[in-house]
Formats: C-alpha cells, sequence, structure tokens
C-alpha cells in the first residue's frame, strides 16, 4: 500500500528564494490553465446537456493536461512573457495540469452524485498571497536522498532534512510544502508491503463515547482527559491576533505578526494531532475493533460549543482509527475495524458503564 512519510526540511535563504519562484511558476501554469478551461466550460454550460439543449450553439472542446501542457509549457518557455518558466523543474509544471484536471474531475462528480460527502467547489485561481504552497517532484524530475541525508531537488538545491524514521523503501515522489507558519516539509510517498506493517495480535473490542469534559468515556469505565489545547493557548492568540490587527497592511511587520498568529495556530494544531495519533495507536494496538457513534459535528459546531467542538477534534481522530485499524491482523482487518452506530439508535446506550 502506499504511505506518505512527512518531514521537517531546512532552506537556506537562497534556497527559498528559488522555491518561491517554483511555486510562482506553478501557480502561473495554474491560472493560465484555467483562464482556458473556465470560459469554455461556462459557455457549454449555457447550452444545457446535449441530450437536453437548452440553446443552439457549438460545444467547446475542454483542452485537457497532455494538450494545455504543450501550449502553456512548451511553447509558453519560448516566449518572453513567459521566459521565466524555465526556473521550474517541467514536471512539476506538468503535475500541476493533471492536479487541475482532477480538481474538476472532482466537483463534477460531486454535482452528479458519483463522489460521496459534501459538494466539492470548482477549483479556483491561485494567489502569491495563499497561505499553503507545494510543488510535487516525481521520478522524471530526478530528485535524489542523498548519502548524507540531504535531500536533492531539482532548481532549488540539496536541502537539510530532518530524519525522524527511517524510508521503508524508495519513494515515487516527494512534495514540498510550505505552511502558513513559514515551515518547510517534505513529504514522500513510498511503497509498502502490508505484511510488514501488521500490528502484534490483540484480542477484544472497545466502544468509545466522544464529548467535550472528557474526551472519550471507554466501555470498560475508563476515560480519557480532555487536553483543551486551543483554551490554554487562547491568552497567547488573543495577544498574537492584537498584534496583528495593529499593524499597516502591507507592510513588513504585518506580514512577520501574521506569521507570529500562523505559528502560534500551529502549536496547537500539532499537539491536537500528536494527542490524537497517541491515543489512536494505543486503542488499536490493544483492540481488534473499536465502535463509536456517528457525530453532527458540522451541526454541533454552528452552536454555542462551536470552539469547544472544533478543539476536541473528533473527526480528525476518528479518520486516524480507520489507517491504524487497517494493520490489525485479525478478522476485522478488511474493513478497518471501526464500527460507527447511529446517533439515534437506542442501542448505542447499552453498555454497562454508560
Amino acid at each position: 500500500m502506499q504511505l506518505r512519510y512527512q518531514y521537517r526540511v531546512s532552506l537556506t535563504p537562497g534556497q527559498r528564494i528559488r522555491a518561491a519562484r517554483v511555486f510562482g511558476c506553478k501557480r502561473v501554469v495554474w491560472n493560465d490553465a484555467l483562464a482556458l478551461q473556465k470560459p469554455r466550460k461556462a459557455a457549454n454550460k449555457r447550452l444545457g446537456n446535449p441530450k437536453h439543449r437548452i440553446a443552439q450553439g457549438p460545444y467547446w472542446a475542454i483542452p485537457k493536461a497532455a494538450e494545455l501542457g504543450k501550449l502553456l509549457i512548451t511553447v509558453a518557455k519560448k516566449t518572453p512573457q513567459r521566459s521565466f518558466l524555465t526556473d521550474a523543474p517541467v514536471g512539476v509544471l506538468q503535475q500541476t495540469l493533471r492536479d487541475l484536471d482532477q480538481a474538476w474531475k472532482a466537483h463534477e462528480n460531486s454535482k452528479t452524485g458519483k463522489r460521496p460527502g459534501p459538494k466539492v467547489e470548482p477549483p479556483r485561481r491561485k494567489s502569491r498571497k495563499d497561505n499553503r504552497q507545494t510543488a510535487r517532484f516525481t521520478i522524471s524530475d530526478r530528485f535524489k536522498v542523498l548519502e548524507d541525508g540531504k535531500l536533492r531537488l531539482p532548481k532549488i538545491g540539496d536541502v537539510r532534512v530532518k530524519w525522524t524514521r527511517a524510508l521503508p523503501s524508495v519513494p515515487s515522489s516527494v512534495t514540498l510544502v510550505k505552511d502558513p507558519s513559514g515551515r518547510y516539509w517534505a513529504s514522500f510517498v513510498v511503497e509498502t508491503d502490508p505484511a510488514d506493517d501488521v500490528l502484534p495480535w490483540a484480542v477484544g473490542d472497545q466502544g468509545i463515547d466522544l464529548g467535550l469534559n472528557r474526551f472519550a468515556v471507554l466501555a470498560d469505565g475508563s476515560h480519557i482527559s480532555s487536553p483543551k489545547y486551543l483554551r490554554r493557548a487562547e491568552k497567547k492568540l488573543k495577544k498574537r491576533q492584537r498584534e496583528l490587527s495593529r499593524k499597516k497592511k502591507g507592510s513588513n511587520n504585518r506580514d512577520q505578526a501574521r506569521i507570529k498568529v500562523a505559528r502560534a495556530h500551529a502549536a496547537v494544531a500539532d499537539a491536537r494531532r500528536n494527542f490524537h495519533h497517541q491515543w489512536s495507536h494505543k486503542l488499536t494496538s490493544e483492540n481488534q475493533a473499536v465502535f463509536a457513534e456517528t457525530l453532527n459535528v458540522r451541526g454541533l459546531a454552528r452552536g454555542r460549543l462551536a470552539k469547544s467542538v472544533h478543539d476536541v477534534g473528533w473527526a480528525q481522530f476518528v479518520s486516524f482509527l480507520q489507517p491504524d485499524l487497517a494493520r490489525n491482523p485479525g478478522p476485522f482487518r478488511g474493513s478497518g475495524g471501526v464500527a460507527s452506530q447511529d446517533r439515534g439508535d437506542p442501542r448505542r446506550s447499552t453498555g454497562r458503564h454508560c
């Protein structure tokens, strides 16, 4: 199966400038492709479905990634207006066009019901002020993990990586990510053998009742205390937000204040994510199955307890349980071992300690 391994990377000032150029080239190609596709899709929409037309006129052909690559990369690089595209690897720009095709496909499938879950908005233009910037390098770009532990990225250089664990296999791609707080990450995609990633045999199952004052109450009577990371950091966040509001828009001071706010929020999110990972691993390594009720998190987040609901992060915790339980060697391995019970089902409160 395919897994992602993410590590913190440190870029020199020169490498940050070159990375910003790669992000910028990727953004320009995305916006140019969107500018070609969006008017044509809008014109076709006004004509209606081919089987039930509501207007007369020819349908426009929507160019795909291969055709756009020739027009917006190969040909555009030879023009004075887009000569700067040579600052980015060709593979990164081609992946951008494939990502745009996938974004349109997800939007259209969500409208027709082929894609489960909430509706997906159509792709939008990217801005240099976007908080998150990414660039994906594939094998064709010839990225390489060097013997001294550095990561060689084309057009950027050899960057230092903080290795927290070894890669299980040769990565097929790596994504350079810049988050809102200004940190850089390298996210590797590796292929692993499921047989090598199986948890020790465990007997029994566990039911959990998620809450606010207590993060979870377990079926055996024990409970998990709620750390309330956001509540504990409110004073610091309030101070940072106040400093940001006093800075002049467009100034360097405001940009520095924005980064401080983003870092404060990132510290809260990182602590919450680590808490969820630890308890997810503990529950899945000790049980063959975990039962949790289905909660309407969006509905609860619109009420008076919105801040507390967002602070506990129920949805993220349950999403961590699914892949962890898939590693169990028992009979629940195929289905992931997570069973959701409807919140209106009277059987959900039949536990001896509920």
